[in-house]
């Protein structure tokens, strides 16, 4: 979208804003502040990125599922009744997308050996280390369903409680601890050393 500001004249925004600014944008966007809707996109656009790709590992369904996203809360903002975070209503919304998207699809299963075909450019080898470390928990985290990734991605990369994951899944708070239970397990069943007590 396109603003009368100069481009140079708007400030990068922290990752997290206050809640309090947070709802002050929502507002702003209900009202139909385009330039206000435009930095509440800016800072939700990594965190759900981040979320979506862990979650269904389809780079142009991610940003299809985060762009319908936020034009329900350009279109539907005044729909969010303040009984939970302004995240956990963007993130459930991000979620049930997510969900219908993957239905949709007509693609075939994941390509679960892309990680594991030869990169055109060597590692260097102070960074072995930690490649290997993020390759043996991708591939843990590839092996678990659509609402398993979900519980451990918003618990681990996003720090959500039990109660948030609940509400973002529409699901019973014990349901999310069983997922995370089963989650866990699974992962430090297939991760070694070090990085299984991690999990």
């Amino acid at each position: 979208m396109t603003t009368n500001r100069p481009p140079n004249s708007i400030a990068p925004l922290p990752a997290r804003l206050p809640l309090d600014v947070e709802l002050r944008l929502l507002q702003r966007v209900i009202e139909g502040d385009r330039p206000a809707f435009e930095q509440l996109y800016r800072v939700y656009h990594p965190r759900l990125t981040r979320f979506l790709m862990n979650l269904i590992r389809r780079p142009t369904l991610v940003e299809e599922v985060l762009n319908d996203t936020m034009m329900v809360v350009w279109e539907k903002g005044a729909n969010f009744n303040g009984t939970s975070k302004l995240s956990t209503w963007i993130f459930a919304i991000a979620y049930r997308k997510a969900m219908k998207g993957l239905r949709r699809q007509d693609e075939a299963r994941e390509d679960k050996q892309a990680e594991n075909r030869p990169c055109d450019a060597p590692l260097p080898e102070n960074v072995a280390g930690q490649e290997r470390i993020q390759r043996l928990l991708r591939q843990a985290i590839d092996e678990l369903s659509p609402s398993h990734r979900a519980v451990v991605d918003l618990a681990y990369f996003h720090d959500m409680g039990y109660r948030e994951i609940a509400d973002i899944l529409e699901c019973p708070v014990d349901t999310v601890k069983t997922r995370m239970f089963h989650a866990r397990r699974h992962l430090k069943r297939h991760l070694d050393g070090a990085l299984g007590d991690w999990i």
